[in-house]
């Protein structure tokens, strides 16, 4: 049976870039597919899958100008993505395909989000996500193995603060428990010591990823949650999974500002 490749001439730029990190192998790192169409979505899941990060995300250039924008774990397409955002913003300006000056434009299931660069970091400008207080559904606090001082839930996430960074740090939760449960993922969270001011971590074994490194996403919530908690908007946090990543934060009514760094590890060529 002969494969399907695509020849020279038709294959496809594909980066891939560690986001919310200032040096390579840390952050989160995504894949970039620029596309000259759209693609069937059953075939931007199979290349995801294969590319097995966290996200991958496919950009298709719109005739009035901006992106269409997908992004894809290797399981299920997601409305909402910080990390391969961040990274998408990062191809078009180091390919030159966008100039330096000028703001990225990202048509999504999320509706318009917009990337510009700022005092050194790429910062996103991303809806907020209020977590509203609820009973935690039975057995969500054992199968993180913590004991929450309170339980939110926001449109996507289950959001639980704990005494403590070290509590956040050494949560080992039970997947199977998580994968579950009726949302995208759990956020655990807590006060940090100097410089930062609050540390996370993200699961969404129900997404296909476990533990997310750095999840611009789960800022949405996170922001306006500690907004509420410490009677400001703007924060350095620390998503404290093993690969760790900082992200600069600012709540500004209905909208977060997500900051972060970008560094492109590999790039290549798509042929099947």
């Amino acid at each position: 049976m002969q494969s399907a490749v695509l020849s020279p001439a038709m294959s496809l730029d594909l980066y891939q870039v560690d986001a919310f990190a200032e040096r390579p192998f840390g952050g989160n790192p995504a894949a970039v597919c620029l596309l000259p169409e759209p693609r069937e979505p059953d075939w931007m899941q199979k290349v995801a899958a294969e590319m097995n990060l966290s996200e991958t995300a496919f950009l298709v250039p719109l005739p009035a100008g901006g992106w269409n924008l997908r992004w894809f774990t290797p399981a299920v397409e997601v409305e909402l993505c910080g990390h391969a955002t961040l990274a998408s913003a990062h191809v078009l300006w180091e390919s030159g395909r966008l100039p330096p000056g000028e703001a990225a434009r990202f048509h999504t299931l999320s509706g318009l989000l917009t990337a510009e660069r700022r005092d050194g970091l790429i910062e996103l400008d991303f809806p907020a996500r209020q977590a509203e207080a609820v009973e935690p559904p039975e057995g969500l606090a054992a199968a993180l193995g913590v004991t929450p001082r309170f339980t939110g839930k926001s449109r996507y996430d289950y959001l639980l603060e704990v005494a403590s960074e070290e509590e956040v740090r050494t949560a080992r939760p039970d997947y199977a428990s998580l994968r579950k449960l009726p949302v995208r993922g759990v956020i655990i969270t807590a006060a940090a010591a100097a410089p930062y001011d609050f540390v996370s971590r993200f699961f969404a074994p129900g997404a296909g990823v476990d533990e997310d490194p750095v999840t611009g996403s789960a800022h949405c919530t996170l922001g306006p949650y500690w907004t509420a908690r410490l009677g400001r908007s703007s924060f350095l946090a620390w998503q404290a999974s093993a690969r760790g990543g900082a992200v600069r934060v600012r709540v500004e009514g209905d909208r977060v500002k997500l900051g972060g760094q970008a560094v492109t590890v590999l790039q290549g060529r798509l042929v099947a």
